[in-house]
């Protein structure tokens, strides 16, 4: 029989990925998704037929513990949360619900229900906040900027306390930003190439954005969805950071996306402050020097290639 994986937020950008991988290694694979009136599967279409899907939220806690005895799997993935930090700001408790105790309740259920189940946590160098460390690997201080990234911290520790406390074989990713053409439009790497695509065919005027300095590490979600299979595949349980180790600002993201359809980004972008943040971070990068030693783990696609792949995805979706 083929190992199973459930993944908890697979219609999400790395849940998508991640099922892809898994299935095309055999593994059974089992997405858990929250029901919606109006179902948000895009991302999966491709992959009807290939994986199951199950009805259960984490704000749910039978829903869950059900879930766990029906599929008994082998890997666990929990992919899911409130994860657009300006709605954390607006949305706090639901954030802290859905990222924070939702993993809790899932880490109790394989406690109690099938406690031999390896388990990922999506962590995020977005809890290094404003560290003084920099770059950030896993011994860095967090610092956490808002909402989303405080109920991650809360999350990064439980993982660590079920681990410690009752044996379970726990990990975290301190996953660094990663993109990809699946993106959610309302992320800033998604709306630049949008634009940018759209600003190209004319069917755009301008781009309006917020504080274009700070810094961030960008790589590849494909990439890191493999980090992710690596560490519950390891000998021994520990957390790790994914990363490039190379940083950019956001006027860098925005002038290679416009380069990418040969247009000047300053002839077409405009700040607003309205859409600054209330507590911004001001630079992450990641030191992922334990995941190349120990999982053999490498970023396949470089700032460039990252940039021009979604652009031009963008441009086939405005010319399709």
């Amino acid at each position: 029989m083929p190992k199973t994986a459930l993944i908890t937020g697979i219609t999400g950008q790395d849940g998508s990925y991640l099922a892809e991988q898994l299935l095309d290694q055999g593994l059974r694979v089992v997405g858990m998704h929250r029901r919606l009136s109006a179902p948000n599967h895009w991302r999966i279409a491709h992959l009807a037929g290939r994986l199951e899907l199950r009805s259960a939220d984490l704000h749910d806690q039978g829903s869950i513990w059900d879930l766990l005895e029906e599929v008994r799997p082998d890997e666990i993935y929990n992919l899911a949360a409130q994860s657009f930090v300006p709605t954390s700001f607006s949305q706090p408790i639901l954030t802290a619900e859905a990222t924070g105790l939702g993993l809790v309740r899932l880490l109790e259920g394989v406690r109690r229900i099938c406690p031999k189940a390896r388990v990922y946590q999506a962590s995020s160098s977005e809890m290094f906040g404003n560290s003084p460390d920099c770059p950030q690997d896993e011994d860095s201080h967090f610092v956490p900027a808002s909402p989303y990234a405080c109920a991650k911290v809360y999350a990064h520790h439980m993982v660590n306390n079920y681990r410690e406390a009752y044996g379970l074989f726990a990990v975290s990713g301190i996953l660094f930003n990663h993109e990809s053409p699946r993106r959610g439009p309302e992320f800033l790497t998604r709306k630049v190439a949008m634009a940018a695509a759209r600003i190209k065919r004319g069917e755009q005027a301008y781009l309006q954005l917020g504080d274009l300095t700070p810094r961030r590490d960008w790589g590849f979600a494909g990439d890191y969805t493999q980090a992710m299979q690596a560490m519950l595949r390891t000998e021994q349980p520990q957390d790790f950071v994914v990363a490039t180790g190379q940083d950019h600002s956001v006027q860098d993201w925005v002038q290679a996306s416009f380069e990418a359809v040969d247009l000047d980004w300053r002839d077409y972008v405009r700040q607003d402050p309205a859409l600054l943040r209330k507590s911004e971070v001001r630079r992450l990068k990641g030191r992922a020097t334990r995941a190349r030693e120990v999982l053999g783990w490498q970023p396949q696609v470089d700032f460039q290639g990252l940039v021009e792949m979604m652009v031009h995805a963008e441009l086939q979706r405005v010319d399709a």
